[in-house]
């Protein structure tokens, strides 16, 4: 059973405080195919990661505390992305409008190869982070060709043994980035359950066959060097099954998994049963 997801709201929809709690309801294996964070606006919690050399972001941390499972937060994406603003709000190597990419890793702990880290050759990187990551070994890009290029070699095969891996779960939540419908193209969409798009407030429920059927009529647009779906295209092709309301939580309500089960209990078990329906 694979639960997915995703966020209706580009910006602070809930998706990782939901999927924390439903990992707690279930006991399912969480994972977050792609993750980034920003060097300014997530200072604390890039420096955390890079005081131990690594690069890892707070939503995947989280996510591993919950399924308790006693992984590190790199286990659960291959690809995790460091961001930071850019000066005299330019445009950014990929096309971003306000922020440029400093550095990604590529690959997880206990894969068959080490972590490739990517760095923007365009970019002046922080002396914490040159400090911290090997990144006289980096690959060095400057055009967004040679990023697709090194996608290709790379990411790709990264993303699909992430998904093979997901597949053969059990039972795996997998929380979406972003407002992006479709976190990892490489996952059999009819290996999909059901599918929870979470914004401030409420979570539509929708059965994962006609989800995926809108993802591929919905329009794209250019994300990442690539064209990607964004939830709110898809979900106007789609009247959900179900409407939940989620209760707003406090900073300590959302400290706590099992506390966060209680309160969106009823969201859960929507989701649960049309995954079932399945």
């Amino acid at each position: 059973m694979i639960l997915l997801v995703v966020g209706a709201d580009r910006v602070d929809a809930g998706k990782t405080t939901f999927s924390v709690g439903l990992l707690k309801r279930t006991g399912a294996v969480g994972y977050k195919p792609r993750a980034g964070n920003d060097y300014w606006f997530d200072h604390d919690d890039c420096r955390t990661a890079l005081a131990d050399d690594r690069l890892y972001g707070k939503d995947a941390k989280r996510l591993a505390a919950a399924e308790g499972r006693d992984r590190d937060p790199e286990a659960l994406n291959p690809v995790h992305r460091l961001w930071r603003p850019t000066p005299d709000e330019g445009t950014g190597l990929l096309g971003k409008s306000d922020r440029e990419f400093l550095v990604d890793r590529v690959g997880r702990p206990g894969d068959n190869d080490s972590p490739t880290f990517v760095r923007n050759a365009t970019a002046d990187i922080p002396d914490a982070v040159a400090e911290a990551l090997p990144l006289e070994d980096a690959v060095a890009v400057e055009t967004v060709a040679e990023f697709n290029e090194i996608a290709e070699r790379r990411y790709v095969p990264a993303f699909e043994g992430l998904a093979a891996e997901i597949e053969s779960t059990e039972v795996a939540v997998v929380e979406s980035y972003s407002d992006i419908a479709q976190p990892l193209q490489s996952l059999d969409p009819a290996a999909i359950s059901a599918v929870a798009a979470v914004e401030p407030g409420r979570v539509r429920i929708y059965p994962s066959d006609r989800y995926c059927r809108a993802c591929e009529i919905a329009s794209s647009s250019p994300k990442d060097g690539a064209l990607e779906k964004r939830v709110p295209d898809v979900l106007e092709y789609l009247d959900p099954i179900d409407r939940i309301r989620l209760p707003p939580l406090g900073s300590d309500e959302r400290a706590e998994p099992a506390r966060i089960a209680r309160a969106n209990s009823d969201a859960y078990d929507a989701l649960l049963e049309a995954a079932r329906a399945v």
